[in-house]
């Protein structure tokens, strides 16, 4: 059974671990979900600047950064674990500032490399640009971030008071100390949610992952159901129908009374309709109720299975350790085991039904979901702001910049974005000028002097009135990089581009071949008039003047007309 004592004032969580290492990990309740976009990344820097002075070492060691929790864990002899420890905690007091430009350097490479997971845009559609939405977003603090603002965030997060050490066997090591300043347990940022309704999708673009999630309170029962779905994408997509090679589900408490529900299933191009139709299928049969009583009996024995285990409790330190920081409380094995028991299939339905209520469906490509009683999450904004209004430099583009007194907003005919200062994320600074505003619910508008009627007011403007701390610089850009109206050029029909020096050779034509006519017609008018040539085949050479002439002129004049009349591509 897992047990608490303390050390040094912080407490201390306690499970054996049998014909296992000694494993230590000291938990801090601060993650990405506590930062602001404009500084997203401080934890992540600041755990890879506590880590930096192990280097090299000759036993197993690792930070991670989570959404409400970072971790400090490692696993060796009582001696290693203690130096570890000590180690991470008077980094923390005094962080290698020396080291900030070039852990940044790694973190902007480690980001770079990481393969994006459906995990990100799902966190990005319901949560935002704020709290739990923003592990979907790059780092933009890495840009800003200094050596005062990490001393700051050290002494607000990195306390003995919002802290807990676990200890996954006998004893605490000998010589092991927490030299932690005193602090204040910090409560778990507020969900919000950027969806106006749900169960609600958004189209995933080029990925290939049908992937949904739910909010549904923590329990037992939800933990259950996470396992009967996955049963049932795995039977469904890949055993029935061989649609897909991965078919997951994933349980994670939140740190808050709720926990997220995470599905996902892979698909080639060519059978992303079938799949999504599966998947869908999936959640609706769980949600009507169509329960099969063997897959309840299957999940429970596994999961008593896992109860039993020597290690159990050892492995669920660091879940204990969140809860005990989020004032979630621990229950004992012999807890579990009765809630387990007590799980029926009803319990199972009233989590299917809960989750079908506050479900984001991720659809492949384009495609959408209304037919299966999905909304469409929002892609621009219900209102827009007044103010003077910056038309586009692209003829005919019919959209412009409305830079207000409260705000911004794009305006596309039919679908305005709105970002309102007091609701402004962050606000991208390049030094051509550009800018770009992120609002709370990850709608963005950018505002480009190149590409809309822009002033330098304008733009000073907006500067003062975001506040300072949302400002993010960003890096000189590439001149071809940065935006400009589609340049107008000469085309014609079917794709054929004429060269300048056609016109040129047109006109060559026209004065060669159409003039000496022009002038045969004249001088054979005058003759017709002064009666010096009135006989019948007169008229009939001024009608063969007049039809040579057409013929000549015509294409001439349509050809010139075409290239003095650019298109827009």
């Amino acid at each position: 059974m897992i047990t608490q004592t303390e050390v040094d004032g912080v407490p201390t969580l306690l499970a054996p671990n049998p014909n296992g290492p000694l494993i230590a990990g000291l938990t801090f309740r601060v993650g990405q979900a506590d930062e602001t976009l404009a500084r997203a990344g401080i934890t992540h820097l600041l755990e890879h600047l506590a880590l930096h002075q192990f280097g090299l070492t000759d036993y197993h060691y690792n930070g991670s950064t989570g959404a409400v929790v970072t971790h400090f864990h490692t696993q060796g002899s009582p001696e290693k674990v203690t130096a570890f420890v000590n180690g991470v905690c008077a980094a923390l007091g005094n962080l290698p500032m020396d080291r900030l430009d070039m852990e940044k350097g790694i973190l902007r490479t480690e980001r770079g490399s990481r393969v994006p997971g459906y995990g990100e845009p799902l966190a990005v559609w319901r949560h935002g640009a704020i709290g739990y939405g923003l592990p979907g977003h790059p780092e933009f603090g890495l840009r800003s971030v200094g050596p005062d603002d990490l001393r700051a965030w050290a002494a607000r997060y990195f306390t003995r008071d919002n802290a807990v050490l676990w200890i996954a066997g006998d004893a605490v090591p000998a010589g092991l100390r927490l030299d932690l300043p005193g602090g204040t347990r910090q409560p778990v940022p507020p969900a919000w949610s950027a969806l106006p309704e749900t169960p609600a999708y958004f189209c995933g673009g080029a990925s290939r992952i049908v992937a949904f999630d739910a909010v549904v309170r923590r329990s037992v029962a939800a933990g259950i159901y996470t396992a009967v779905l996955e049963r049932e994408f795995f039977r469904a997509l890949r055993q029935e129908d061989g649609l897909s090679y991965m078919a997951t589900a994933t349980y994670s408490p939140r740190g808050d009374d709720h926990a997220m529900v995470t599905a996902a299933a892979d698909a080639l191009p060519d059978k992303h309709g079938a799949v999504l139709g599966g998947f869908v299928d999936v959640l609706a049969k769980l949600r009507v109720g169509r329960i099969e009583q063997a897959d309840l009996d299957t999940v429970c024995a596994a999961t008593e299975e896992t109860y039993s285990r020597a290690d159990f409790d050892a492995a669920r330190l660091p879940g204990a350790a969140l809860n005990h920081l989020t004032g979630q409380p621990n229950l004992s094995t012999d807890e579990m085991r009765a809630e387990l028991k007590a799980v029926t299939l009803a319990d199972i339905h009233a989590v299917a039904v809960e989750a079908a209520g506050t479900a984001l469906l991720m659809v492949p490509g384009s495609r959408g979901a209304e037919w299966a009683g999905f909304a469409a999450a929002p892609t621009h904004s219900t209102s827009a702001v007044t103010g003077r209004r910056a038309a586009s430099r692209t003829a005919g583009d019919g959209t412009g910049l409305v830079i207000g007194p409260y705000g911004v907003t794009l305006d596309q005919p039919g679908a305005p974005v709105t970002v309102e200062y007091a609701n402004c994320a962050a606000l991208l600074v390049w030094p051509d000028g550009g800018r770009q505003l992120i609002g709370a619910d990850a709608l963005f508008v950018p505002v480009e002097p190149t590409m809309y009627g822009v002033t330098a007011a304008d733009v000073a403007a907006i500067d003062n009135i975001v506040p300072a701390d949302r400002h993010v610089p960003m890096p000189a850009r590439d001149p071809e990089s940065i935006p400009v109206p589609p340049a107008e050029q000469a085309v014609v029909p079917k794709g054929l581009r004429l060269p300048r020096w056609y016109e040129a050779l047109g006109l060559l034509f026209f004065g060669i071949l159409a003039l000496p006519l022009l002038l045969l017609i004249v001088v054979q008018g005058i003759l017709i008039v002064t009666g010096d040539a009135d006989d019948p085949d007169s008229w009939l050479f001024m009608g063969v003047l007049l039809g040579l002439t057409a013929g000549v002129a015509w294409p001439i004049v349509a050809l010139l007309r075409r290239l003095r009349r650019p298109l827009r591509r």
